[in-house]
C-alpha cells in the first residue's frame, strides 16, 4: 500500500479552506492508501497524530519523523490553495527532491497563479477574455485612466490569490481606491478587470497518461453581488447547477475549450476552468490548478453528476505518477 502525504494549509488567506479540502481528501484516500495530512505554514511543517502531538517534517528530504520511525512518502497530494501549493513554490521543491505530486508542474503553477500572466499567455491562442490591467504598489493610481480602459462596473482583485479574497465589484468611481487598497492587502499586484455581463460556468478536467475526463459543466448563480467568498462556501448563498442548463452546442464548446486550455498550459492532475458566457460566447475568466475539494466545492459535485467516485478520481491521478 502506497504512503501518501496530503499537503495542507499554506501561507495565504485560503489556509482554512485548504484544511477542509485536505480532510475530505484524507477520508477518501484512506481506503486505498496510508495517508498523512502534512500541515505547511511558513517554516512549520508537521503531522499531528491522534493524541494531538506534532511530528516535524525533515525539509531536507520531506520525511516524517515519528517516535520510532522515519516515514518516506511515495507521493504528495497537494491540497494547498494559494501559496506555496498553487504558485509553483512547493512544486519546485518536490521536483528538486524527485518526489511525485498531484498537480501542475512548477512552471504551469506559477504561470496560472498569476492571473494577468496567464491571460496574456492564453490571449496568444485567441481565447476571448475581458480587458484588464495590472497595478503595483509603487504605481501612481489614476482612477480616471484606469476606468477609461475597464469602464464601470469593474472587478478589482489580487493578481495572485483565490477564493475571492480581496475581490470587489466596483460600481462607482469613488469605490475604486478602497477596492484597490483591499486587494493590495492580499498581494503585491492588483488586477482591475472589465465586467463581463453573462452567466458564470466552470468545467473540471482531469487527464492522465491513460485516461482523459472532461467533467460536466456547472452554472454558478450567486445570490450575492458576485460569486464571492461567502457565496462560494456558505450553503444557500449560491446555486450551482450541474449539469448546466445550456444548449448542447454551447456545453460542448465550453468542455472543448476547457480541455484545450488544459493542453495549452500543459496542466497535470485535476484542474477547473472558469468562463463567463456573454451572449453565446464563452469568455475565459481564470483557471484553478488546485481546485477546492470540500463538500461545497464544484469539482466533487461535477464528479458525482458524472457518476464518478472521488476515490476513483483521486486514485487515478495518484497512480498516474507511477506509470
Amino acid at each position: 500500500m502506497r504512503t501518501i502525504a496530503i499537503a495542507a494549509g499554506g501561507n495565504s488567506s485560503e489556509y482554512g479552506i485548504s484544511l477542509k479540502s485536505a480532510l475530505e481528501v484524507d477520508k477518501i484516500l484512506s481506503s486505498r492508501y496510508i495517508s498523512y495530512i502534512i500541515m505547511i505554514r511558513g517554516s512549520n511543517w508537521y503531522w499531528e497524530d491522534s493524541r494531538g502531538r506534532y511530528h516535524s517534517i525533515d525539509k531536507n528530504d520531506f520525511t516524517l519523523k515519528t517516535d520510532d520511525n522515519r516515514i518516506r512518502f511515495d507521493a504528495v497530494f497537494i491540497a494547498i490553495h494559494g501559496t506555496p501549493g498553487e504558485n509553483g513554490l512547493l512544486q519546485g521543491y518536490f521536483e528538486m527532491l524527485g518526489i511525485p505530486y498531484t498537480s501542475c508542474d512548477s512552471f504551469c503553477s506559477a504561470l496560472t497563479f498569476n492571473k494577468q500572466a496567464c491571460k496574456s499567455f492564453l490571449r496568444e491562442y485567441g481565447l476571448p477574455m475581458a480587458e484588464s490591467l495590472i497595478l503595483k504598489k509603487a504605481d501612481k493610481i489614476d482612477s480616471v485612466s484606469i476606468l477609461q480602459r475597464t469602464g464601470l462596473p469593474c472587478f478589482v482583485k489580487p493578481n495572485a490569490s483565490g477564493s475571492s479574497y480581496g475581490v470587489t465589484k466596483v460600481k462607482k468611481e469613488d469605490e475604486l481606491l478602497p477596492a484597490i487598497d483591499l486587494a493590495f492587502s492580499e498581494g503585491a499586484e492588483v488586477m482591475v478587470e472589465a465586467f463581463m455581463e453573462g452567466r458564470e460556468v466552470a468545467c473540471g478536467v482531469v487527464k492522465t497518461s491513460r485516461k482523459e475526463i472532461v467533467l460536466p459543466v456547472t452554472e454558478i448563480i450567486s445570490k450575492n453581488e458576485f460569486f464571492d467568498l461567502e457565496a462560494k462556501y456558505t450553503p444557500g448563498k449560491s446555486d450551482e447547477i450541474t449539469p448546466a442548463r445550456l444548449p448542447g452546442v454551447l456545453t460542448d464548446e465550453i468542455r472543448e475549450l476547457s480541455s484545450g486550455v488544459y493542453d495549452i498550459l500543459r496542466c497535470k492532475g485535476i484542474v477547473r476552468v472558469d468562463f463567463i458566457i456573454t451572449g453565446n460566447k464563452p469568455c475565459f475568466l481564470e483557471i484553478n490548478t488546485v481546485p477546492g475539494m470540500t463538500a461545497e466545492s464544484i469539482v466533487p459535485k461535477q464528479a458525482a453528476a458524472a457518476g464518478i467516485q472521488l476515490e476513483e478520481l483521486y486514485s487515478m491521478v495518484i497512480e498516474d505518477l507511477f506509470d
